[in-house]
């Protein structure tokens, strides 16, 4: 006969008393340390992300941060990827939409840099690129903005080419930075200093925070002004000038490939305190004038446009001439001189320019050309569009610039819709980031956040992601797909730096050069359009080895990102069935299997 609770206490069966006592204990602590707390992390809030709207149970941000890893199901749609490395000459740098030589050369002209704009393969590459021959784990930041490993890129051109110029020395196993350049004679520290007591107004790291630098070099302009809370991001193309942009991320400098050729940048209109040129080699009066408009587009009203080079200060006719061409162009699109002068001491001339903030100089041209653009017809994003011929509207607003750095970042932005529920959203947002940054990503996960310096989020928002790390020695790409709502004018309002992108494509960057990768609710949509094989491959060529990926999705995606990426070798954690931690290495499939680049 079956014993009951009420018998064992009347009979005073102690022993099986103590069992179920046991046994009580036992199922109450078990409960307990499973259950995840039922107070979600700004649960009142939807982070900006491409999130379901009514997601499941698993996509609610718990605030326990314990370090419990969950095993996940791997899809057995997705099984024994065959990696093949890239090879053809120059594979350690293989970038798929720069190094299409079949569609270049199919290219019926050069003249204005076709040749060095995108041209993606279809489909796109799922080879692997093979790492430098000695690569080592980069120097760490802040060692690595003066010295980095010769074999991490090794390519001794400049060396010798910009010897006289020091913009970089070999020296035994490493490249050293001097802080050289071809105006930066006497340094750039003391270039950046002369700026500053030439216009003061420019306030290095209050008024003016957010920078583009054209034609950077090896990007010691842009290093050197992050002593000063200025995040400059620096731009050249993929060309003569072997690796520029590789040593400047290789150095932990914010930096990209892009030219001024026949396709806008990528960057919304009005975002950029100030941009810089310092020989840069662009032709400004080409094509009507057509590269000035373009960085008249992507400059703040008000903004400063910076140009050092021999036009400025030789007497030449020669230089005179291109001098009195850039006159009338900058006079036809109501640019102001503020400043000119001659450094004696580098001998170097600039001159400092100065977009309007009213529309009313356009109104009173003498003749209206360049004309005012046809805001009807203007699309929200730069992606594949052609230069205008035109000069963008300024904003309503063109008056308002944002508030001083640091209370930038988290005031209201400009370009803000007005609506109050797009302000509280925006709020909303910061807030869930910052408290999902310091209580899960920092303090839950196995991310060894002293060995991130170059970061990019995949799908970025409102910055919210940036803006919660800001105070950590690391920088980030924001990244706006060309699919998402268009936030790219708020994170550069919020005094942070971003791109839009299509992950369909390969993105413009050397191999190896991030060391985290983000994303949040990015791969649902995504993998409706393209191929994730495809994207995961992208994802291992910018990643560099012992770098990381974070991902924050569904458990179903996640399900289908784990086996393609311990296909290729990755370490991977999976974090209260949300978060997606995977840990690049060094491996790479054998030679013997090798596919073209």
């Amino acid at each position: 006969m079956a014993i009951s609770v009420q018998n064992i206490f009347k009979e005073r069966k102690y022993p099986y008393i103590l069992a179920f006592f046991l046994l009580l204990v036992f199922l109450t602590y078990h409960l307990i340390s499973n259950s995840q707390s039922s107070i979600s992390i700004a649960s009142d809030i939807t982070p900006f992300s491409s999130a379901p709207e009514n997601p499941s149970p698993q996509s609610g941000i718990s605030s326990n941060t314990s370090s419990t890893y969950a095993n996940v199901h791997n899809d057995d749609s997705v099984v024994g990827v065959d990696w093949e490395l890239c090879k053809g000459p120059g594979a350690e740098d293989y970038i798929p939409c720069l190094d299409n030589w079949q569609a270049i050369k199919e290219l019926t002209s050069r003249r204005h840099m076709e040749h060095r704009e995108r041209h993606c393969p279809d489909p796109s590459p799922r080879c692997l690129v093979p790492m430098p021959q000695g690569y080592k784990v980069p120097v760490p930041w802040p060692k690595s903005r003066d010295m980095i490993w010769y074999s991490n890129v090794p390519h001794p051109k400049l060396v010798e080419y910009k010897k006289a110029q020091r913009w970089v020395v070999k020296s035994g196993d490493y490249f050293f930075f001097p802080g050289g350049g071809t105006q930066f004679k006497r340094g750039v520290s003391q270039y950046i200093e002369s700026i500053g007591k030439t216009l003061p107004v420019i306030e290095w790291g209050k008024k003016t925070r957010v920078v583009l630098d054209v034609g950077c070099g090896v990007a010691s302009f842009g290093g050197s002004l992050l002593d000063k809370n200025v995040i400059t991001l620096s731009l050249a193309p993929k060309d003569e000038h072997e690796a520029q942009i590789q040593f400047a991320l290789e150095r932990g400098i914010p930096a990209t490939l892009s030219v001024i050729g026949t396709q806008k940048l990528t960057f919304p209109d009005n975002s950029f305190d100030l941009i810089h040129c310092a020989r840069c080699r662009v032709h400004w009066d080409a094509d009507g004038g057509k590269p000035l408009m373009e960085l008249n587009r992507v400059l703040r009203p008000g903004g400063y446009f910076l140009w050092s080079a021999t036009p400025v200060y030789r007497k030449d006719e020669k230089h005179q001439n291109v001098w009195k061409s850039m006159e009338a162009l900058t006079e036809a699109i109501c640019w102001k001189v503020v400043a000119k002068t001659f450094f004696e001491s580098s001998q170097v001339g600039i001159v400092i320019y100065q977009k309007p903030v009213s529309s009313s100089c356009y109104k009173n041209r003498k003749e209206n050309n360049p004309p005012l653009c046809d805001q009807g017809s203007r699309q929200n994003n730069s992606w594949y569009v052609p230069l205008d011929s035109c000069l963008v509207r300024l904003p309503d607003n063109s008056d308002k610039w944002p508030s001083h750095w640091p209370e930038r970042l988290s005031d209201k932005p400009p370009s803000l819709h007005a609506e109050s529920e797009a302000e509280e959203k925006y709020k909303g947002d910061t807030r869930h980031w910052s408290a999902l940054v310091s209580e899960v990503y920092i303090e839950g996960l196995a991310i060894n956040w002293s060995s991130v310096r170059n970061v990019m989020d995949m799908n970025a928002g409102y910055g919210g992601f940036a803006a919660a790390l800001i105070n950590l020695p690391l920088w980030v790409m924001n990244v706006v797909p060309i699919h998402e709502p268009d936030t790219l004018p708020v994170i550069f309002d919020r005094g942070l730096i971003g791109i839009y992108h299509d992950w369909c494509e390969s993105f413009n960057t050397y191999p190896r050069t991030y060391d985290l990768l983000h994303s949040s609710f990015l791969f649902g949509n995504l993998s409706k359009r393209c191929d994730i094989i495809e994207v995961a491959a992208e994802m291992d060529r910018i990643l560099r080895p012992g770098g990381y990926l974070l991902v924050q999705d569904s458990i179903e995606m996640i399900n289908k990102l784990t086996p393609i990426l311990k296909s290729l070798h990755w370490s991977v954690n999976v974090h209260q069935q949300q978060f997606l931690i995977g840990k690049k290495n060094f491996w790479r499939p054998k030679d013997t299997n090798s596919t073209g680049v």
